[in-house]
């Protein structure tokens, strides 16, 4: 029979008993202490973490009362309060078994016991013990994550006074249900600035919603957004709230709202001006309770200039606006940006890499990151996986040799990545950052292209 992985401290003034009680138990677990003196238990406590402990009640201070077993399971709960401890005497009754259990004990044992019940009561209580780890094990785990999330940026990180500028206007305006628009280039982390608005809000305990507009198909749109009845259309099937009404009470991020047709527009306004939408296939208005944050790449402002975006939709998603900055405008927070991304994709990839050269790093630092942070990002996890130094090394970022094959079609290497790089940015700065005439000009779906741009970290 394979022995149980436990480890079992008995404390009893009898020698007999725990040589008895050795023998017995070290044919069933792995580890089995046996101890005379009470004294003891604080260093052996120190020593070893002991799954169950059996406890002798008396001791020499009287024969009966249990006095000096209920002063020591104390003393064991405060240095573990963890512990699984089982009471023994040889005058157990009734009224002590239940005064043993609420002063912490999880059994009650009499002598002489027999064995096969002693190992069965063992038993359990080291199931017990197990469940006590893992739950305490849970909790820290939750109280790690809640402490990570809860950390007023925790993922934007940033010394340089623009970022500063974006982390002071957060502050204020995150405890109010003002409708914020974020501005600024791909990569920026525009998310991120949503998600730390919904973290320090009144609403911080309700749902936070991203929508990508970009990708939702115009025939998808009221259904996506608004939701639907069964049979409002060929495949609805069931009833289905959209993503305002899923929102409600909580935040609603709108991101990419600068590729929205005119006619979409038109049906966002209408829902924003009223807070209440209209499910496909009902006439039944439903009224929604949500902060509104948007965000774009796009120039906005021009896009109203030219007829291309309704200037009082604007107006109703711009009471206040956040101007995140590229990268290439806060070089200074480039090689703590590099030291977070090192780190995580060190753990991560489980490589041994402590750290980047100083060669290196000013490379990074003198590379114009059109791709911005994403493309930092991509750029240290590729090079972390493939690098074979303990140390990051010039020649494990490979970059473009002039901004020449960036910014026209002349190309100073065939690599077919690399072609495909520029061209997709071209296409982009093209259209100001419009996926969907980017995608139409390059011969690709929206999705192809979304896909391309994540792989090179554009």
């Amino acid at each position: 029979m394979a022995k149980n992985t436990g480890k079992i401290l008995i404390i009893d003034d009898n020698t007999d008993l725990l040589l008895a009680a050795r023998l017995f138990l070290k044919q069933h677990f792995s580890l089995v202490h046996t101890e005379q003196d009470p004294e003891k238990i604080p260093s052996l406590l120190q020593n070893e973490n002991y799954d169950v402990i059996l406890l002798d009640m008396n001791f020499t201070m009287d024969a009966t009362s249990g006095v000096e077993g209920f002063m020591w399971l104390d003393r064991i709960l405060q240095i573990d309060p963890s512990a699984v401890v089982i009471l023994i005497t040889a005058f157990g009754d009734v009224e002590m078994a239940v005064k043993a259990v609420k002063a912490g004990a999880i059994d009650f044992v009499l002598k002489p016991w027999q064995n096969e019940k002693l190992l069965a009561t063992i038993s359990a209580a080291l199931n017990l013990r197990y469940s006590r780890l893992e739950a305490d094990k849970f909790r820290y785990r939750q109280k790690q994550l809640s402490r990570d999330i809860d950390r007023r940026y925790h993922d934007m990180i940033g010394v340089s006074p623009a970022m500063q500028q974006v982390f002071a206007t957060i502050d204020k305006v995150a405890s109010t249900d003002a409708d914020v628009l974020i501005l600024g280039e791909n990569g920026t982390g525009k998310e991120l600035v949503a998600r730390a608005l919904h973290r320090q809000s009144k609403r911080a305990d309700e749902v936070f919603i991203s929508v990508d507009m970009g990708a939702i198909a115009e025939t998808l749109f009221e259904s996506e957004l608004f939701g639907h009845m069964r049979g409002a259309f060929t495949d609805a099937k069931e009833d289905r709230p959209g993503r305002f009404e899923l929102a409600s009470g909580g935040t609603l991020f709108l991101d990419e709202i600068g590729n929205l047709s005119m006619a979409m527009q038109a049906k966002l306004l209408s829902v924003l001006e009223t807070r209440r939408v209209i499910r496909l296939g009902s006439n039944k208005s439903r009224e929604i309770d949500i902060r509104l944050i948007c965000a774009t790449n796009r120039p906005i402002y021009d896009m109203v200039a030219r007829n291309e975006f309704r200037q009082d939709l604007l107006y109703r998603m711009n009471t206040v606006e956040i101007h995140l900055p590229a990268l290439n405008e806060r070089r200074e927070d480039i090689p703590l940006l590099v030291d977070h991304f090192l780190t995580m994709f060190a753990k991560k990839y489980a490589k041994g890499i402590t750290g980047i050269n100083p060669p290196a790093l000013k490379k990074l630092q003198n590379y114009k990151w059109p791709g911005n942070i994403r493309e930092l990002r991509h750029t240290l996890e590729r090079a972390i996986i493939l690098a074979e130094a303990t140390m990051l090394q010039p020649s494990d970022f490979l970059f473009p040799e002039s901004e020449k094959e960036v910014e026209g079609v002349v190309f100073d290497n065939y690599n077919l990545e690399d072609v495909e790089k520029t061209v997709i940015r071209k296409a982009l700065k093209k259209y100001e950052g419009n996926v969907s005439h980017a995608a139409k000009e390059l011969g690709l779906t929206r999705t192809s292209l979304y896909r391309r741009m994540e792989k090179y970290g554009i």
